[in-house]
Order: C-alpha cells, then structure tokens, then sequence
C-alpha cells in the first residue's frame, strides 16, 4: 500500500532522481563512516547511501515507515522522536564521529539543529535539506535582514555552506516554499564559552530588532557585566558574531 504523506510530521518525500544524485555526490558517503540519516522517509536517500557506505542508522518517527525501512537490510533504524534522541550516545558505540543528514521536517528544522548543537563533538559534518529561507538565515552575515539569532547560534561552533538549491517540484507533494541543501562543518578550535550564557545574550540583543542595543541588551549588561565595553549605539543585525562570543565570554566571568 502506499504511503500517504502526513502533515503532522511534515512529510514531503524527495523524488526527483537528479537532485537526490547530486546531494549524495555532496555527501560522498564512504564504506566505514558512521552515517546517521533523520528523517529518511520512503528512503529515496537511503538507498544511494547505503549503496555507497554498506551501512547506515536512520532516525525516523512514523512507526509506518520505520517498518519498512526495518526490511532493508544494512540499515539500523531508531524509531524515535529525533528531538529525544542522544546522538552523542548513537557515536559512543560506533567509536568514530557521525556524519549527519537528512531531509528535515521544516516545522521543526530550527529545534533539531539546536538539539544537535549538543552533540557537535561527535560530528564530523552535517548535510540537510531544509526550506531556503532557513538556509539563507543560517548563513547570513552582519548587516543583512537575515542575520539573527540562528545565525549567531550556528556560526559560532559551525562553518555552514548552501549546497544547491531545490524547487517544490522535487517534491511530493510539493512544500509551499524553496528548498535548499546546506553543509554544516564543525569549527575545529571553536572558542569556549557558556553556550547558555551566548543564547540568553542573543536572544535580548535580537528581541526587537529595529531599536538600537542600548534599549535591549543595555539593560541585560548592567546586570551581567557592568563593566563590560561594547558598542551599543548599534542594532543586533550589525554585530559580527566573534563580538557577540567575546561578549558571552566576558560576562561568564562577570556573573
């Protein structure tokens, strides 16, 4: 029988043969690697993946489709909510860092890629296709409409690079907005700091985004660390993220 697509978990299945050949040439899984695929669906990406690594563990919530897909073999398959699962502890047993993929639900992209910000000491890289608006915040540099919080939050710890983009026809059914594929690299020597410290202080400097800092996140400095020395003459949108790090490093200290 076949499957209905079902909104409740967001589910629109890729079918267009030549872009789901050119994202796993972005990929380019090999045999050995510890691959992880959230979200795999009807399986039009798991099937070339497995064919190129022999083995692979895909994350997936509908009890449906983790039925099928339990009939493949070389696969391992998580019925899980993706948000429950500790990917860290999935790397443990593997003993060598994930590779991470997926089509992701967009209604929940943005938790899913704040619940792997958790885990991204044992990642190697992460591919993922998400909608392109998403894409374009998460790469997003200082002055642009679509710097924020996640791109903040993102490019602190990842060197983050759109792949290709992908049009709703790829798509069925189609989503009702473009799709885009981006890459997402663990930063080698990422700076330390209180990843909680860095959210909360990004999250006042971008809660009303058209006033200058010094009406948001100049209140939230005099409690945390007075004696700090930032520009807040500024808007959230013009901080480069490396003074938004240095700033969360200095009031950890100061708290």
């Amino acid at each position: 029988m076949a499957h209905v697509a079902r909104k409740r978990f967001g589910q629109h299945f890729l079918t267009d043969d030549g872009v789901i050949a050119a994202i796993v040439r972005a990929i380019d899984p090999r045999p050995g690697e510890a691959l992880i695929e959230i979200g795999p669906g009807l399986g039009a990406l798991t099937q070339p993946l497995l064919e190129r690594c022999g083995a692979l563990t895909v994350v997936e919530l509908d009890r449906d489709l983790a039925a099928r897909l339990r009939a493949r073999s070389g696969l391992t398959v998580v019925e899980a909510d993706v948000l429950t699962v500790d990917f860290a502890a999935l790397a443990a047993p593997m003993q060598r860092p994930l590779r991470v993929v997926g089509n992701l639900p967009y209604n929940i992209s943005t938790p899913i890629l704040f619940h792997l910000l958790a885990a991204v000491g044992s990642v190697v890289d992460q591919h993922f296709m998400l909608q392109k608006e998403v894409v374009q915040r998460m790469t997003a540099g200082p002055g642009s409409k679509d710097f924020g919080r996640l791109s903040v939050m993102l490019q602190w710890r990842y060197e983050i690079e759109p792949v290709l983009d992908v049009p709703p026809q790829a798509f069925e059914p189609p989503p009702r907005v473009d799709s885009a594929v981006v890459r997402m690299t663990p930063l080698r020597a990422p700076p330390v700091l209180d990843v909680a410290r860095l959210s909360e202080l990004v999250t006042v400097a971008f809660s009303q985004r058209r006033k200058l800092l010094r009406h948001t996140l100049g209140r939230w400095l005099e409690q945390h660390a007075p004696q700090a020395r930032f520009d807040l003459q500024r808007r959230a949108e013009e901080v480069p993220v490396a003074e938004y790090v240095a700033l969360a490093a200095e009031t950890k200290t100061a708290a």
